[in-house]
């Protein structure tokens, strides 16, 4: 309920405030951020979707997704960010892909999964802003989202080309169930995996579904990797989830924002040091 409930609240009040300032989305670590401008025709289609449909709607459904992704992206806007996009949570993200580093002259990039990234700037933001090397690897089940972030990496259309700020990192999108990633993605390969709402999506169609995403994250994790799962879902609801599939792993939580009037939480989900 905490997804809809942000996405509902978000359609009712997008409308009047985007196209008259920027807003003010609070702070994190201290650094006072400030949200992108998005296009007026962006949130009036937004706003008609979920004035629409949404309520009444399975927000595990693909089909939904491609709608959402195909109307919330008019024109020549390059991203749509549900919550908050990736300059909202750098400063949360270079620290911990900083731990993961090993010291030395030839290292290999670090290996960054985002599960149902979307058409989010988290992974385009990841490779065109930080000054690691980091392999990142976007994976949607909504051919619509991948497909356009695909374009976008290469520069089609009025998007100009991405460029990465390490020379050493790479991007990649595909198409796959997060719940299932199969042979895509060997067990224990990634330092950190990313959720930023998709298990809200996931668990309104049960909470077996949840748990399968969470264990499949938690089976391409690398053993001192860490999950990091971004929500408004209140942690007397989330805590008590991730800790019934976190097996040994030590599961904590931070607060964040709020953002655009709602607060947020990063579950961090990680090896006992």
């Amino acid at each position: 309920m905490a997804l809809l409930r942000r996405l509902l609240h978000g359609a009712n009040r997008v409308k009047r405030s985007w196209p008259d300032r920027d807003l003010d989305v609070g702070n994190v670590g201290g650094k006072e951020l400030s949200s992108q401008r998005a296009p007026l025709t962006a949130a009036l289609s937004l706003s008609r979707l979920c004035a629409g449909s949404l309520a009444g709607s399975c927000l595990s459904d693909p089909s939904l997704w491609d709608r959402l992704h195909a109307q919330a992206l008019p024109g020549s806007l390059p991203n749509f960010d549900w919550f908050f996009g990736y300059e909202e949570v750098q400063g949360l993200l270079l620290p911990l892909l900083q731990k993961g580093t090993p010291q030395g002259s030839a290292v290999a990039p670090l290996k960054v999964l985002d599960v149902g990234c979307g058409t989010s700037d988290l992974c385009s933001g990841l490779y065109t802003k930080c000054p690691l090397p980091l392999n990142v690897l976007g994976v949607d089940f909504s051919p619509v989202a991948v497909s356009h972030m695909k374009r976008m990496l290469e520069g089609h259309g009025d998007h100009p080309e991405l460029h990465p700020k390490h020379p050493a990192s790479r991007l990649h999108f595909l198409q796959a169930d997060a719940r299932n990633l199969g042979s895509l993605c060997p067990s224990g390969s990634f330092q950190l995996v990313l959720d930023k709402g998709t298990w809200d999506a996931v668990a309104r169609g049960g909470q077996t579904g949840a748990q399968q995403l969470l264990s499949e994250c938690l089976r391409v994790l690398a053993p001192k990797g860490t999950l990091v799962q971004f929500s408004d879902e209140d942690p007397d609801v989330r805590m008590p989830c991730l800790e019934q599939g976190a097996g040994s792993r030590l599961v904590t939580v931070q607060e964040l924002g709020p953002f655009r009037g709602l607060d947020y939480f990063a579950y961090f989900v990680h090896a006992v040091q």
